[in-house]
């Protein structure tokens, strides 16, 4: 089972949550970009653009936050953090 969860924060406040379980047999790249478009449909958000940062933290931790740099469309929060919680 594989589990991502996304947290949208404003002034060090969490907003909205959302975890997003995936049971397919599929590479954990395809997971994760799937888990990501399913959270931007539910939070009514663009997908974010993963930059270089982005990719480097999340290879490292499992866990990184995209900022207004990554969307195309304005945002009205601070930043969206998503973290594997689960994976097998």
């Amino acid at each position: 089972m594989f589990r991502l969860w996304a947290k949208e924060f404003k002034d060090n406040r969490m907003l909205r949550d959302t975890t997003v379980s995936d049971d397919r047999d599929d590479t954990r790249t395809h997971k994760i970009f799937d888990a990501v478009s399913k959270v931007c449909v539910e939070f009514d958000l663009g997908n974010p653009i993963w930059l270089d940062q982005n990719v480097k933290d999340f290879k490292r931790t499992s866990k990184c936050r995209f900022t207004s740099d990554s969307f195309i469309e304005g945002i009205d929060f601070d930043y969206l953090e998503i973290q594997v919680i689960e994976e097998d």
